[in-house]
């Protein structure tokens, strides 16, 4: 199959362009707007429609700051040390997940003291938007001709611009699957059954882990780092320990809930 040629450009006025990875990022944080708002409701939290606004303006900056900070440090230093005005093209696409956490925990520690609200309640209704956000990025990295997947000859490979002309996996979408729509699901269902505080939070953790591990199989590893050991790539090196950590926190918190 031929990658159907999607103008990353929705729309241009001007010299002003539009993208849609850039739309994908707006799509989410008015989505995690009003997931925060209803669970502040359902859990009765004293936190106003302003509370809320501002919560998601920390978590935006952690996601956009940690992010973009991710992927220089982790997936390319030296092409960003070569090129530093590259720094903070980020409608170019070059965001880390797991940079994009760590911001989101920083974001929300400072959040949690300035309010005075348990970090981890913070964290479980993040839990519940981050899937969210997940999907809809994977479809902007889709939309970008971008982190393809590996060569395949399954009748639904995609020959990606830019690439050797190989049909390869459209792993963007499978990970906008696990990692958007089918850990939501998980992670909604867990928050439910367990409402202890944590398990949401770690649902979506060890969830994250397993599930971009999973997809790491079919994804091309980066051109600049290849694989580890022959077998592994960055991104399962960064989510293994995400598996393992979250699926001891969840069995923690159910057999000793706070």
């Amino acid at each position: 199959m031929q990658f159907p040629h999607i103008n990353p450009v929705f729309l241009s006025i001007g010299p002003l362009q539009f993208r849609w990875y850039g739309l994908m990022y707006v799509l989410s944080f008015i989505a995690t707007y009003l997931v925060i708002r209803s669970e502040v409701g359902r859990k009765k939290l004293p936190l106003s429609p302003d509370d809320i606004s501002d919560l998601v303006f920390y978590g935006a900056m952690g996601v956009v700051l940690g992010g973009r900070l991710g992927y220089i440090l982790f997936y390319n230093a030296a092409f960003y040390l070569a090129n530093p005005l590259k720094l903070l093209a980020v409608w170019e696409g070059g965001m880390s997940f797991h940079g994009g956490f760590l911001g989101v925990i920083t974001a929300f520690v400072l959040y949690a003291r300035r309010k005075n609200i348990p970090f981890f309640t913070l964290i479980d209704m993040a839990a519940l938007c981050a899937p969210i956000g997940l999907g809809l990025g994977r479809i902007g990295n889709f939309i970008n001709g971008e982190l393809y997947g590996r060569a395949t000859t399954a009748p639904w490979g995609i020959i990606f611009p830019g690439s050797d002309g190989v049909p390869r996996h459209p792993s963007q979408l499978y990970e906008a699957t696990l990692e958007g729509a089918l850990l939501f699901l998980v992670v909604r269902f867990m928050s439910r059954r367990y409402p202890a505080t944590g398990v949401a939070g770690w649902s979506f953790v060890a969830g994250y882990g397993l599930f971009r591990f999973i997809v790491e199989l079919f994804r091309q590893p980066d051109a600049q780092l290849g694989t580890f050991f022959d077998f592994f790539s960055m991104g399962q090196l960064l989510s293994l320990p995400m598996f393992l950590l979250g699926t001891v926190m969840v069995i923690q918190r159910i057999r000793q809930p706070l």
